[in-house]
């Protein structure tokens, strides 16, 4: 899987407690504040340079495993397309399966 964005990340987390993912928030909010003003690049508003640099702190693609047509994923896993942006915007993610 791969996002072709530089402002949301993909992520494979927990999936049981809707508590991790803010959790996360608030870890990469502290990593990378929204409107710092020591950002220079803040050309579409001051939420843009924290969510560049908090999309190079995560990731931009995975690699998982298909087993029987479905993902083969831990009990407790699941797969996010994480926004970083405070407005949603359109996301691209493109998807290649690779088998026997």
């Amino acid at each position: 899987m791969f996002l072709q964005h530089t402002g949301a990340s993909l992520v494979l987390c927990e999936n049981a407690d809707p508590a991790v993912r803010r959790d996360l928030e608030t870890i990469l909010a502290r990593l990378a504040p929204d409107g710092d003003p020591a950002y220079v690049h803040c050309s579409e508003g001051p939420d843009d340079m924290a969510a560049h640099a908090r999309s190079v702190l995560t990731t931009n693609s995975l690699s998982l495993p298909v087993s029987e047509g479905r993902l083969a994923l831990g009990t407790w896993q699941g797969v996010y397309l994480w926004e970083h942006r405070h407005a949603p915007h359109a996301r691209r993610l493109l998807i290649t399966v690779v088998g026997e």
